[in-house]
């Protein structure tokens, strides 16, 4: 079975930007059902850690389902990247249904590639598409921050592993141009002592390029959720953090004022945030100022999806803007 379906993407696969090695390919084959093969592969474009491939499977009825390909090329700790993924598909695939939480099937896992070229992870493909355009945000937003409550209500019998935060006062990356006060007011913050906080189920990467949805593109208003992607960094944490990081993302990708409006709209939403001004703009800026470190990778698959206008310099831009904005607010 396992040459029948590498063989058959050999014919009809070409080219590198869709392929998948043999032995992954093999892999695969193992988890079709009997007289399935892997008929179409596509590259998809928006991850940063992981290549994405889309495969089509071709059913004995002659119908096709699809499944998705995420593999870990040279990128360390895979394992523990992935091992982390698998847990909280586990979680989701029972909970996740239960308090409205869309995320894919987990099909099969090779996080130490044993029988893979690479750490792998195969999983179900769900509906719908990422939206990063401007237009409809005023709907998009307030569904984001709903389904972001849903994810907090998560109770896992296990809690994943606590939150890591790289960034610190001494790997701020303060862009070109600058306000050089708010950003040395900023730095000053995430100076302080971690603000005390009562843990929940983090995703930890929540923002709209993780998010996928069903939407008309002549009615913007009519979007809804499809699936929530991207669970690898599942960890246990404040809400506040999954709450900064779509903030900066929105401030990035929309303007600053979204950023800013996005606590609110989570408060709105039903979610529970620090009660102390102070406290929440620890999280906030920890978060924001960790984007400067990666203003580049984050802008790239940006543009791949046709958001050309941001560059890395338009982003640091409003990167800092926002870090202005949220010390001028809350600071």
């Amino acid at each position: 079975m396992a040459d029948q379906v590498v063989d058959q993407v050999v014919d009809q696969v070409v080219g590198g930007a869709a392929g998948v090695r043999p032995l992954t390919l093999a892999w695969v084959g193992r988890y079709l059902a009997a007289g399935e093969q892997v008929v179409r592969i596509e590259a998809l474009h928006g991850g940063i850690s992981a290549e994405m491939r889309r495969l089509t499977i071709g059913t004995p009825d002659g119908t096709t389902r699809d499944l998705v390909l995420r593999s870990f090329v040279d990128v360390e700790h895979a394992e523990d990247w992935l091992n982390r993924e698998i847990d909280a598909l586990t979680l989701l695939a029972g909970a996740g249904v239960r308090v409205g939480v869309p995320a894919p099937g987990l099909v099969a896992a090779d996080p130490t590639a044993a029988r893979c070229a690479y750490p792998s992870l195969l999983m179900t493909h769900l509906p719908g598409r990422t939206v990063l355009d401007d237009e409809g945000l005023e709907t998009r937003v307030p569904l984001l921050a709903r389904q972001l409550v849903a994810i907090h209500a998560l109770r896992p019998a296990e809690r994943p592993r606590e939150y890591v935060a790289l960034t610190t006062a001494d790997t701020v990356v303060t862009p070109q141009g600058a306000d050089v006060a708010a950003w040395a007011a900023a730095i000053d913050v995430i100076r302080r002592p971690t603000p005390p906080y009562e843990g929940r189920f983090l995703h930890r990467d929540f923002q709209p390029g993780n998010v996928l949805f069903d939407v008309e593109p002549a009615r913007p208003t009519s979007a809804r959720i499809t699936g929530v992607v991207d669970w690898a960094a599942a960890s246990w944490g404040p809400t506040d953090l999954d709450v900064a990081h779509c903030s900066v993302n929105l401030a990035l990708l929309h303007g600053p004022a979204w950023g800013l409006r996005f606590p609110e709209a989570y408060e709105e939403a039903g979610g529970v945030l620090a009660a102390d001004p102070g406290e929440r703009l620890f999280w906030l800026v920890r978060d924001a100022l960790a984007s400067s470190e990666e203003v580049r990778s984050v802008s790239r698959p940006w543009r791949e999806a046709g958001r050309t206008e941001l560059t890395t310099r338009a982003v640091e831009e409003r990167l800092d803007a926002y870090v202005t904005a949220l010390m001028d607010t809350l600071g």
